[in-house]
């Protein structure tokens, strides 16, 4: 099932029949049971790359190293990709790929020989350049360097640590752009300057971290964070500062709650940064914050929508609210292609350029076509795609 509900965005833009059977359907999946010989033992991972669409530019995706990594996940998240870099304006396509395995449970080396294997592999569309990876869920840069490695061409892989040709401010680059996403949607929709904002941020893996680290140096007051193993509450601010270099919340002597009790405090601001599909029905119907900003990809299940849109608690969408990391992949495999060399203010300048210019469309788009902003990104990102496959003759 697509992404996009097709039938809805139609009562916006002009989209042709053809135009929809293009995109309700993968240009390409591929699949291999990575196998390797390790210390006595079988390793064995089923491996995907799905690349969605690629009339705009070359498939971009991080590759998702995880135990509960799917096919159908992996497509649902090309074609996230597609949309997300469409409503960027980067000339990338949509693409995605899965490990299934928990790389936690490896040595470093067992790791580094997997990727390889995955390179010897999917070699032919690494280096040609027709997919060009980056981290995700799992993974991170010391594998990407991995597979610079393997390829031997700098553009081939983009989140590289910059020692090695990798973009300074990379890691921090999707929560910055949450971040920023965050200032621009509490001034729009809730009237708001971030210096009088509650927030609460959902998983505190690389995302969450630096999107609450942003909002609390630009005077925001994050009253709640978590992660797998614990959500911390403190009603005058959690103390960042402090828990910013920690592996996980554990460790911390900090005033604690449920869990999933941080998705119904009452708060200006709600950022889901951990996995797919925990805003269900349910959660919807009971959460207290005032607007959600995705950070993490695919966080609101469609029905929740409903019952948000509903509730009158708007949403902005993971396409325009995480597009942070892929703008900053698009700066860094520029770089790679030219030689130049990029600062991290410039980074950073211009994820700011580019989310502002696509939230103030997104928000027009919204206001003039009475739509939710979900349905607006949707309908600017798809109208992005079929022009681009009028240009080149595809429709």
């Amino acid at each position: 099932m697509s992404v996009v509900d097709f039938d809805l965005v139609s009562r916006y833009i002009d989209i042709s029949p053809e135009a929809v059977q293009l995109l309700s359907k993968s240009e390409m999946e591929l699949y291999s049971n990575l196998s390797l010989k390790w210390d006595g033992h079988i390793i064995q991972a089923d491996s995907f790359i799905v690349q969605h669409s690629s009339v705009r530019g070359p498939a971009k995706g991080g590759i998702r190293m995880w135990n509960d990594v799917s096919i159908e996940e992996t497509r649902r998240l090309a074609e996230l990709m597609t949309y997300k870099c469409a409503l960027a304006k980067i000339p990338f396509g949509g693409g995605k790929s899965g490990i299934r395995i928990d790389g936690n449970c490896l040595s470093p080396e067992a790791r580094r020989a997997l990727l390889s294997e995955y390179v010897h592999v999917f070699g032919p569309y690494l280096h040609s350049g027709a997919y060009v990876p980056a981290p995700d869920m799992g993974t991170g840069p010391a594998d990407m360097a991995t597979i610079y490695g393997c390829t031997h061409i700098l553009e081939s892989v983009t989140g590289k640590p910059p020692r090695i040709g990798g973009l300074p401010g990379r890691a921090e680059a999707t929560g910055y752009g949450v971040a920023t996403t965050v200032k621009l949607a509490a001034a729009d929709i809730l009237g708001k300057e971030i210096k009088d904002l509650t927030v609460a941020v959902q998983g505190f893996g690389n995302v969450g971290r630096w999107t609450a680290i942003f909002l609390h140096e630009w005077g925001a007051r994050v009253v709640a964070v978590s992660d797998v193993s614990k959500a911390i509450y403190c009603e005058h601010g959690v103390p960042i500062d402090k828990i910013k270099t920690v592996r996980d919340l554990e460790e911390l002597d900090l005033p604690a709650i449920p869990r999933d009790d941080l998705l119904y405090l009452p708060v200006d601001v709600l950022v889901p940064a951990a996995a797919g599909g925990v805003i269900t029905d349910k959660v919807a119907s009971k959460v207290r914050a005032k607007l959600i900003v995705e950070a993490a990809n695919d966080p609101t299940m469609s029905t929740a929508d409903t019952v948000l849109n509903d509730r009158k608690i708007m949403a902005v969408p993971d396409i325009l609210a995480n597009s942070g990391g892929v703008i900053a992949s698009y700066i860094e495999w520029r770089q790679a292609k030219s030689g130049s060399l990029t600062d991290k203010r410039e980074t950073y300048e211009v994820i700011e350029r580019q989310i502002s210019r696509s939230y103030a469309e997104v928000s027009e788009f919204a206001v003039s076509k009475k739509a939710s902003y979900r349905h607006a990104a949707w309908a600017l990102a798809v109208d992005e795609v079929v022009q681009s496959m009028r240009d080149r003759g595809w429709v």
